[in-house]
């Protein structure tokens, strides 16, 4: 080899290595077949030298054997001029025997004339890393942040895929929590060898793991997931046992790069747990699960998360009231969530709050909402002594285990009378383990609260939560209600909700009365409470005391 060759090898390589951020770096001379490697990867996995001739096929017997046919694919593709590099996992075998997941990322490049010249990338190596699934060996939950900053950074659009199991608990009750992790361990691999040169896989919490790829169109995307959810449903095996697993699926197009890793996350999961939830399995995108204006509703999500995180900058509540349905004076009223600003102007809690949800600062958004709604709600309490705040949970409360202590640190901060308190619960908390939930609710009660079950019968929970959880009120959804005068089927919703609210010893609350012709017909029903734009529409706490007061 000569040595002006030889020469701008190390000088590239010195190059490779000042962007490798810690990764081992490489570089080939492609027409000598000569190459460097960093000193810490020839320690590691114990290869010949740093300088090495053929060192692809020195790399390859490193290779675990399942995964040296897609590495050897790529190589032979590259040293023929067909690809420009690769971007890829495998198992690589270390110095001491054993194996570790690697990510190996390379390009090609090439002289005046086009020709191939030299071949350098980097490889990390998960098993040292902080950021690695012990299960797996994949990169987890923080290295997906992580990477997904760098994606940000470098303005790469990017298609990110979650994908997770349901019911895999009966999987650990039936076989045990050993071949649970093999089944996972087994899944993790399998999505690694099937998406190979096309990006990189990641072990998130749970059962879910992401796939991120920045050469997969949507169609190629939807193509491999019908492909990998019809795989572990009829041919998937774990220990030699054939296991049917059910996937769900969501997934977002990254081009919008003014967001952080955390908005694109909560994005990423609400259309995890809408393919979960609603479409039972079929893959959901991001956009089509909110809004065909993507980009605009990312960017005031991400504007919107900012903003929880400045002191809840730009948030209000507004309230609508709750009417004694007897008498039709002001029994109590529900605060509910809105946030402003000059770009976007007033945005409803519809476009933020399911997405929000699935975020970790969602709790943080959720006490300043009780604490405000307590705070407003000590001005009526005089004039109305039996005057009830009602205020939205969310899960992403619920699941936090200081909730009641922290609930009633907000109550005595505020001095609210917890008499004076109903908090509404959906049938989304099914999600939570309902001893816990349980638990909570007794002990909130117990200090005087009130517990309210939301837009009863909307889903197909409802009544299981209802015979699980000590409610004191439940709300009938407006969607049963708009027709009630008419409808046969609405009176005898009506009729069944309040009868069976009754058989628990709750209150009915109907939301959604738009007329006084619907208020009159409803009064025939053993309804407690209602609720509508009849009343009025949720308006701001000085609006509301001004018709009140």
């Amino acid at each position: 080899m000569d040595n002006i060759r030889r020469i701008k090898l190390d000088r590239l390589f010195e190059a490779f290595s000042i962007v490798a951020e810690g990764n081992y770096v490489y570089l080939c001379d492609m027409k000598e077949d000569l190459s460097r490697w960093s000193k810490t990867a020839v320690d590691f996995f114990g290869l010949p030298d740093e300088y090495m001739v053929g060192a692809g096929d020195i790399w390859e017997k490193h290779i675990h054997p399942e995964d040296r046919e897609n590495y050897a694919k790529s190589i032979e593709a590259i040293f023929a001029g067909k690809d420009d590099g690769h971007d890829m996992q495998y198992r690589a075998e270390t110095r001491d025997g054993n194996y570790c997941v690697c990510t190996c990322r390379g390009v090609v490049i090439r002289d005046p004339d086009g020709n191939p010249d030299f071949f350098g990338g980097s490889i990390k190596n998960h098993g040292v890393l902080s950021y690695v699934d012990a299960v797996t060996g994949l990169r987890n939950l923080y290295g997906f942040l992580d990477d997904i900053d760098t994606l940000l950074w470098k303005k790469e659009k990017t298609l990110i895929l979650m994908m997770g199991l349901s019911n895999f608990s009966n999987i650990n009750d039936l076989y045990g929590f050993s071949f649970g992790n093999d089944v996972l361990a087994k899944l993790g691999d399998m999505l690694r060898k099937k998406i190979a040169n096309l990006g990189l896989v990641y072990r998130m919490d749970g059962t879910k793991f992401v796939l991120v790829s920045r050469t997969l169109s949507v169609e190629k995307m939807r193509e491999l997931y019908a492909e990998l959810k019809e795989t572990v449903v009829h041919d998937f095996f774990a220990n030699g046992q054939r296991v049917s697993l059910s996937l769900n699926g969501g997934a977002v197009y990254l081009d919008n790069f003014d967001i952080t890793s955390d908005t694109l996350y909560s994005c990423l999961k609400y259309a995890y747990y809408e393919s979960k939830s609603k479409h039972i399995g079929e893959l959901v995108l991001f956009e089509d699960a909110l809004s065909n204006e993507n980009r605009t509703l990312v960017e005031k999500l991400n504007i919107i998360r900012n903003s929880i995180a400045e002191n809840c900058k730009g948030f209000f509540l507004c309230y609508q009231p709750i009417i004694n349905a007897e008498t039709d004076e002001l029994k109590g009223m529900e605060a509910l969530i809105r946030w402003k600003n000059d770009k976007y102007g007033t945005v409803p809690p519809v476009q933020f709050i399911p997405v929000l949800e699935q975020d970790t600062i969602f709790p943080e958004l959720g006490r300043w909402i009780l604490k405000q709604a307590m705070t407003d709600g000590k001005l009526f309490i005089e004039k109305y002594p039996n005057f009830v705040m009602n205020v939205n949970l969310s899960y992403a409360q619920l699941e936090k285990r200081d909730f009641v202590s922290e609930l009633f640190e907000l109550l005595d901060e505020t001095q609210y009378p917890a008499k004076n308190l109903c908090l509404e619960i959906t049938e989304r908390c099914r999600l939570l383990d309902m001893n816990v939930l349980k638990s909570m609710f007794e002990i909130c009660r117990e200090r005087g609260i009130k517990m309210a079950l939301d837009d009863f019968g909307t889903g197909f929970a409802s009544l299981g939560i209802l015979r699980e959880l000590p409610v004191d009120i439940i709300k009938i959804d407006r969607e049963y209600v708009k027709n009630v005068e008419k409808s046969v089927s609405d009176q005898n919703t009506v009729r069944f909700i309040s009868e069976l609210a009754e058989a628990f010893s709750a209150e009915v609350c109907v939301e959604g009365v738009e007329t006084a012709e619907m208020r009159d017909y409803l009064r025939q029903y053993r309804i407690g409470s209602l609720q509508g734009y009849y009343y009025s529409k949720p308006i701001p706490l000085q609006e509301f005391a001004g018709k009140y007061m």
